[in-house]
Parts: C-alpha cells; sequence; structure tokens
C-alpha cells in the first residue's frame, strides 16, 4: 500500500511541474505567434517532438489493434485540442486563456462519470467548487466570451474528454507512455500539415532564421522539451495511475502560473479579484493532493483495479 501512496504522490509531483510549464506555455507561444503562423507553429512543435520519440515507436509493433485505435483516437482530439487552444490564444491574452482553459478542471469529473462510471467523491467535488469560485473571481463573475475565448473554453472541453479517453487508452498494458506521446505528436504535426492545405498560404511561411531570431528558436525549444516532450509524458504516467478528476484538479493551479508568467513576460495586468480568483484555483489543487479518504484512497483503489482489469 505504500508503494501505491508513493508512486501516486510521485506522479502527483510530475502532474504539478507539468502545470508550471504549461501555464508559462501561453506567455511562449504568444510570443512566438509574432513571428510564425498558428499552424506552422504546431506543426514545428511537434514534428520535431515526433522525430525525438520515434525509436519510441518500436514497441507498437506487438500492440493490439483495439490498443492502437485508442492511441489514435486520443491523438486526434489533442489535434483538436491544440488547434482550438492555439488559434484562441492568438485571439486572446495569454493570462485570459490560461484561467478560461481552467475550466477543464469543472467538466472533467462529469466526463468521467459518463466515460468511466466513476462517481467522483465529495472531496474532489469540493475542489472542483473551488476552481468553479475561482474562475469567477477572474471574469467578475460573468464570461462574455469573445472568438479567442470561445476557442479556449472549447479547448476545455476537449481537454476534460481527452484525459478521460487517455484513461482508457493506457489501460493497455502494452502501451507505454513514450510510445503514446510519440503517436499524439505524430498526429498533431502531420493534422497540423494538412489542415494549412485548405486554408490561406500565410499560415505557412518561410522559417525565421536562427541568427535574427535566437528568441523564436528558445521558445521552440522550450516548447518542445518542457512542454510537450516532459509534460505529455508526465501527464500520460500520471493518469495510468491515478484517476482523472485528481489528474484534473492537480491540473488546476496552471492558470495562475500562466497570469503569473504573462504579468512577467508580457507586461499583462490582472486585478486584485483576479489573482484571489488564481489562489483559490491554486489551493484546489493543494487539496486534491491530501489524501482524503475518498480522494487519494479512493485514486489508489482505482488504480489496483485498472491494473486487474487490465
Amino acid at each position: 500500500m505504500s508503494k501505491q501512496k508513493s508512486a501516486l504522490w510521485m506522479s502527483d509531483l510530475m502532474l504539478l511541474a507539468v502545470a508550471m510549464v504549461w501555464g508559462t506555455s501561453y506567455g511562449v507561444v504568444k510570443g512566438a505567434l509574432v513571428l510564425y503562423p498558428v499552424l506552422g507553429l504546431l506543426a514545428l512543435r511537434f514534428g520535431l517532438t515526433f522525430m525525438v520519440l520515434s525509436p519510441s515507436l518500436r514497441s507498437l509493433r506487438h500492440v493490439s489493434a483495439s490498443a492502437l485505435v485508442g492511441a489514435l483516437g486520443s491523438s486526434v482530439i489533442l489535434l483538436g485540442i491544440f488547434l482550438t487552444e492555439t488559434f484562441g490564444i492568438a485571439h486572446t491574452r495569454a493570462s485570459n486563456a490560461a484561467f478560461l482553459i481552467s475550466l477543464c478542471v469543472a467538466l472533467t469529473p462529469l466526463v468521467e462519470w459518463v466515460l468511466l462510471r466513476r462517481k467522483p467523491s465529495s472531496s474532489e467535488w469540493f475542489a472542483v467548487g473551488l476552481s468553479l469560485m475561482g474562475a469567477a473571481f477572474v471574469s467578475g463573475g460573468v464570461i462574455i466570451p469573445s472568438a479567442g475565448d470561445a476557442l479556449i473554453l472549447l479547448a476545455a472541453l476537449l481537454r476534460a474528454l481527452m484525459v478521460c479517453v487517455t484513461k482508457r487508452v493506457m489501460r493497455e498494458s502494452e502501451l507505454t507512455p513514450l510510445a503514446v506521446t510519440a503517436v499524439q505528436a505524430g498526429v498533431v504535426a502531420l493534422g497540423s500539415a494538412l489542415v494549412v492545405c485548405v486554408l490561406p498560404s500565410q499560415h505557412w511561411q518561410a522559417l525565421p532564421s536562427f541568427t535574427a531570431h535566437a528568441d523564436f528558436w528558445a521558445s521552440i525549444g522550450y516548447l518542445v522539451v518542457a512542454c510537450t516532450l516532459f509534460a505529455f509524458f508526465a501527464q500520460n504516467f500520471a493518469v495510468k495511475r491515478s484517476s482523472p478528476t485528481r489528474v484534473a484538479l492537480l491540473m488546476g493551479s496552471e492558470p495562475a502560473f500562466g497570469a503569473l508568467f504573462a504579468y512577467l513576460w508580457l507586461g499583462e495586468h490582472l486585478s486584485v479579484g483576479a489573482w484571489f480568483g488564481g489562489a483559490l484555483m491554486v489551493l484546489a489543487s493543494v487539496l486534491a493532493t491530501v489524501p482524503f479518504k475518498g480522494g487519494a484512497n479512493a485514486a489508489i483503489k482505482m488504480r489496483h483495479a485498472t491494473s486487474v482489469d487490465a
């Protein structure tokens, strides 16, 4: 039992690290989009990721067809997430995007209940309530979404679906987190390139030079290594060992990191109420890691049941 708890806490720490790097990614992407269009940026980021992870695809030779279909299905959802999220970031503030995407925390328990038949515990619902309260403070109590905001909200719904689908996919014992990450990266890169073919040509431009735009390539390196290679491996690793709702709650600290980075990096300013709302979201994430009887222990029991099913 203690070994299971140790693994759960390790996955929790990895998810908090993912929340931090993904929070900073909004500001980094916002800056990179000044020099390169959305689809080209996605194809470049995930194409490089796929190249680095391609050796892990050898492990798929002995994977069942159903497991491979599941991995491809989750990859298509991920493509939808990044298309809506990145186009949304291009048309709204980085801090606004970081907070709006956190609504996936409130949506995940509902999606998990429908898809995985796991009713969230009372402590999880309490943490979800704190996240929603925080979102209300951030928005001033009313959200009138712009086009960019609406795309971010759609991305939040797709994120909730994604973490639950990934939970099902990672039940397949022959699928490794690295191989799944490689498949996801390849599908996003290929999908972004294909979408370019049906959109105006300005979405595909010559790459900025290394010498004149060193900041751009530093941003690409950070997005590939920290926000993609590490983050998606950590998320796939953690989902296999925890519940989707717990994963979503731990990721709820992402908007606070995103707002702080947008303030420091892009000079965006938030009201006192917005910072208070961000603090509530971080508190919800901390509460998600506390081993309540219905929280962590339930997640451990679910992980044990999942391993038996697999």
